[in-house]
């Protein structure tokens, strides 16, 4: 029996037939506040991803964009490119006017190519099961994550209907509910229960072993949920752990279930790491004190600060109103030092440098121990407690994972340090997508 290895052609040839990377699949499992040591560290019991991680790769750590929060950097793993391109910048838009709980779901907003796009243009199935910014997206087989908000103030936002009314293509959400998880309730899609992930995993499974799509596409989300809450280590925060790598073996069966174990990848990664918290910083108190904004009179602003968790963006009502923005730099430089050492000032250059919103004036960076809030009554400092993200990337606690295996990866490499820009390359180049260039690189050690 003859078997070859072509890299440069992208196929490998086994008896008669012919696998071309047309013919390949990836499977791509975003583990929500996935941190390195979660799988480097047998302590955090991550038994089903060590044990695949031996006949693969991994970083030893990942930056993440600015800020370091779930819509930018999923949008980057699937784009190859920093916020500043690819237009989605946080997590929700900025609303001086007052908040209203929207998110950046809508796939509109992207606006670069993603492995999504480029995939349906070469014809190509794709599945995506609660992946963010992915409402009305290009994937064959689509459950966006999105949840409705609540009519009236102290409901709660409603997330089973969202899903079964966005999904692509209709009745896809109900086919799920028959043939892979049973009848969901609201209930099921609550952060505080284990069985969001394991439903979503149902979900990957089946869509795997009936339309064997090339590339799907999987956001696990309770492990972000807990280390909100416990901080990077907690009883709620192993177990969710835990359960995101029983999926992994869960994922790993239905791809040998599918008959194309073979002929698939796996790249196992997330978002951003965890920092510990004890006090938030509200400086749109500041802002409020020196006349720049009134949450009683929000349309009058002049100037408002846009939490991203361990981060804040200040934007102008008018972007080139320079008097405001030195005003502002002005009442931060007049703190007193112990709360100006709180925070570091990165300016228009340092932002570009990094790829962030492309609109902000200049942002504000935590130290370890302190998040950011909206708040513009109160203190300027006030306690905090669990953990947090949106930091500044440039430290390894902020720093999340990545694991691949399975076919095109070599066995036994370590990447010392990678970006979250690096991932869609290697992908385009495992399904020969040929995505356009962005601001990452091809980790060719990776490949067999």
């Amino acid at each position: 029996m003859m078997k070859q290895l072509l890299v440069a052609g992208c196929a490998f040839i086994v008896g008669a037939s012919t696998l071309t990377a047309q013919d390949s699949h990836v499977i791509l499992i975003s583990i929500d506040g996935l941190r390195p040591e979660f799988y480097r560290d047998a302590a955090w019991n991550m038994v089903n991803l060590r044990q695949a991680m031996e006949g693969g790769a991994y970083a030893e750590g990942v930056d993440g964009v600015f800020p370091t929060v779930t819509y930018p950097s999923h949008t980057t793993i699937i784009s190859g490119v920093k916020p500043l391109k690819h237009g989605v910048y946080y997590n929700t838009p900025s609303e001086p006017l007052g908040v209203t709980g929207n998110w950046f779901w809508k796939y509109e907003n992207i606006k670069v190519p993603t492995l999504f796009s480029v995939a349906k243009e070469k014809g190509l199935k794709t599945a995506s099961v609660f992946w963010p910014v992915s409402v009305g997206g290009p994937a064959t087989y689509n459950i966006p994550e999105n949840w409705y908000l609540p009519k009236e103030k102290g409901q709660d936002r409603v997330m089973s209907k969202a899903l079964q009314d966005n999904a692509t293509p209709p009745g896809l959400y109900e086919e799920l509910e028959q043939q892979a998880t049973g009848k969901m309730e609201e209930i099921d899609f609550n952060g505080d229960y284990l069985t969001m992930d394991e439903n979503f995993a149902r979900m990957s499974c089946y869509l795997i072993q009936q339309y064997k799509p090339a590339l799907l596409a999987v956001h696990l989300v309770t492990v972000d949920h807990f280390e909100h809450e416990q901080g990077r280590d907690g009883d709620k925060v192993r177990a969710a752990i835990a359960n995101v790598d029983r999926a992994i073996k869960s994922i790993r069966e239905a791809v040998q279930k599918a008959g194309i174990a073979d002929k698939t990848t796996f790249i196992v990664t997330g978002d951003h790491g965890f920092v510990d918290i004890h006090a938030n910083i509200a400086p749109n108190v500041l802002l409020a004190k020196a006349g720049l904004y009134d949450p009683q009179k929000p349309e009058n602003w002049k100037a408002y600060f846009h939490s991203a968790g361990g981060s804040v963006f200040l934007q102008l009502k008018d972007k080139n109103d320079k008097q405001t923005k030195e005003k502002v730099l002005q009442l931060l430089n007049s703190l007193p030092p112990q709360q100006q050492r709180t925070f570091i000032i990165k300016n228009r250059e340092e932002l570009d440098a990094v790829g962030a919103d492309g609109t902000a004036a200049f942002a504000l960076a935590a130290k370890q121990g302190y998040g950011f809030t909206v708040a513009a009554t109160g203190e300027f400092l006030r306690a905090g407690k669990g953990g947090n993200h949106g930091f500044y990337p440039d430290f390894k606690e902020i720093q999340t994972g990545f694991v691949a295996f399975g076919y095109g990866i070599k066995k036994g490499v370590v990447i010392p340090q990678m970006g979250l820009v690096d991932i869609a390359p290697l992908i385009s180049k495992l399904l020969n997508l040929n995505m356009p260039a962005g601001d990452g690189v091809l980790l060719e050690g990776l490949l067999k």
